[in-house]
C-alpha cells in the first residue's frame, strides 16, 4: 500500500472521532472539567450532573440515625442504641455536627428508638 493513497490516515481519524464522541457523551452526562481550586471548597449540596454519591456526607453502608451538635449527646445515643442491640458509631460532619451512624437496614428502628429519648 502506498502512502500516497491516504489509507494511513484512517486509524488516527477513527481514534480522534471516537475520543470526540466519548467526550460529547460524558459532557452530556454531566462530567465536566473542574478547576483545581474547587476540590477543597464544599457546600451543602452535591454537584449537579453525574455524581458518585448523592450528598457530601456519604458513609457507604451506614446511614445517620441522629445528628447533634454535642459529642456527649452523640455518645449517649450511641450507647443507648448499642444497649438496644443496634451497632452504632459516630462521625463528625463537615459542618462540625456529629452524626450517629447505623447500618441501612436498622436505620428506621434506630430513629424510632432515638425519638423516644
Amino acid at each position: 500500500m502506498a502512502t500516497s493513497d491516504g489509507w494511513y490516515l484512517i486509524g488516527p481519524l477513527i481514534a480522534v472521532g471516537l475520543v470526540g464522541f466519548l467526550g460529547a457523551v460524558f459532557w452530556r452526562m454531566g462530567l465536566q472539567p473542574v478547576s483545581p481550586g474547587s476540590f477543597g471548597s464544599r457546600d451543602d449540596t452535591a454537584p449537579d450532573g453525574l455524581a458518585i454519591f448523592g450528598e457530601w456526607d456519604d458513609y457507604g453502608l451506614l446511614r445517620p440515625a441522629a445528628v447533634t451538635g454535642e459529642p456527649e449527646v452523640a455518645d449517649e445515643i450511641r450507647r443507648f442504641l448499642s444497649d438496644a442491640g443496634i451497632r452504632a458509631t459516630t462521625a463528625t460532619r463537615h459542618d462540625g455536627r456529629i452524626s450517629v451512624l447505623v447500618f441501612a437496614e436498622q436505620v428506621e428502628e434506630a430513629r424510632r428508638l432515638v425519638a423516644t429519648l
